[in-house]
């Protein structure tokens, strides 16, 4: 597999330094401390706690990887600037969120202080820092007011959001631009040494995600179930990605600015290849092919909230200015996928690493 970046460089960069992780007891959370403790840095996480037992966070024993896990909301501005500026981090990568389009739907006030008001409050916390530190702002890809006419969104397209998720991320978009402009401002890095920047991924997939409305957790609970897997939209198309690409993105971008503090201090998009479309119905058979058996139908849900169909992003950006890009097609990452929830034999701990050793090179 071609590598963009690998876990020697990572080391380069982030041993010994201390890095603070929103979000770090979540799926993509879980991911990226285990990546971190990899690469030798001290992280302190700050999230909710897990929401089931058999999430990843615990299956692999997180609380082990950590330099220090606090529990809490980053909706709690106090406690949050408390623990951020008390360990003056030398990085800090924003994951939390409330990250479910339906849950947005069910629970919209919520999902806007978490995703809105909980990132002014990290970025806020982030100002009464001391030292000098780079914050790279996690979005997503629905941040992009989207027609849906199948051209690919780049980083100066129009921001909405239909539902309440997308829009809330678009916002936390816009204050995550004005405190940079306003407090963070490249022009004036001398006097507030810090570099912050906004990265947006897509729909990620892997192992060890069990969060409800996702596809590949409902179709793993319908095999385990021994039940039938139900598509409620088939046939829409979405920018399948495995977790690990992002995540690398991340990271390259965090090292990136840590070298050159005023370079990339902007959005990113940070997606698959456009040309690489696969419709949930095709992740599906994938996914059952590579596990081994089940089998699914598809149905018309009555009275479903909407859901873009079609969303795909534009990635040439990031490529031309720190190297990143996918490395991985949706085939690749799906199959990844399966085979991790597949395997029976090896902890989920050793499971994450030995595919993330395989992505970064050990």
């Amino acid at each position: 597999m071609e590598k963009v970046v690998s876990m020697e460089y990572l080391r380069s960069v982030f041993r010994g330094k201390r890095v603070f992780l929103t979000g770090h007891t979540g799926f993509k959370g879980s991911w990226m401390l285990q990546i971190l403790h990899a690469a030798g840095a001290q992280v302190k996480g700050y999230a909710l706690a897990p929401e089931k037992t058999g999430d990843l966070y615990n299956i692999i024993d997180g609380d082990s990887l950590c330099y220090s896990s606090v529990i809490g909301d980053i909706c709690d501005h106090q406690k949050l600037k408390t623990e951020l500026v008390r360990f003056e981090p030398h990085f800090v990568f924003h994951l939390a969120a409330q990250p479910l389009v339906r849950r947005g739907y069910a629970q919209p006030l919520e999902t806007f202080l978490t995703n809105v008001q909980g990132t002014a409050h990290v970025l806020d916390a982030i100002r009464h820092l001391p030292p000098s530190c780079v914050g790279v702002m996690i979005t997503t890809d629905k941040v992009y007011d989207n027609p849906e006419r199948g051209l690919p969104f780049k980083e100066d397209d129009k921001l909405g959001g239909y539902d309440p998720y997308s829009a809330s991320k678009a916002a936390a978009e816009i204050i995550i631009d004005s405190y940079r402009r306003s407090f963070f401002n490249p022009d004036d890095f001398s006097n507030h040494e810090k570099s912050i920047a906004a990265a947006r991924a897509g729909n990620v997939i892997g192992g060890g995600d069990y969060s409800d409305d996702r596809i590949i957790p409902d179709i793993v609970r319908s095999i385990s179930f021994g039940e039938t897997v139900g598509l409620r939209n088939p046939n829409s198309v979405r920018p399948w990605q495995h977790v690990l690409e992002p995540l690398a993105g991340y990271l390259m971008l965090a090292a990136k600015m840590s070298e050159q503090p005023t370079q990339y201090c902007t959005a990113y998009n940070m997606g698959p290849n456009p040309g690489d479309m696969l419709t949930v119905e095709e992740l599906t058979k994938i996914f059952i092919e590579q596990y081994g058996h089940g089998s699914y139908r598809s149905f018309a849900e009555e009275g479903a909230p909407h859901e873009a169909k079609l969303l795909l992003l534009d990635s040439n950006k990031i490529t031309a200015d720190i190297g990143w890009k996918p490395v991985m097609d949706a085939r690749t990452a799906i199959e990844w996928t399966a085979a991790w929830y597949a395997d029976k034999q090896h902890t989920p701990y050793d499971k994450c690493m030995k595919q993330i050793n395989t992505y970064f090179g050990e």
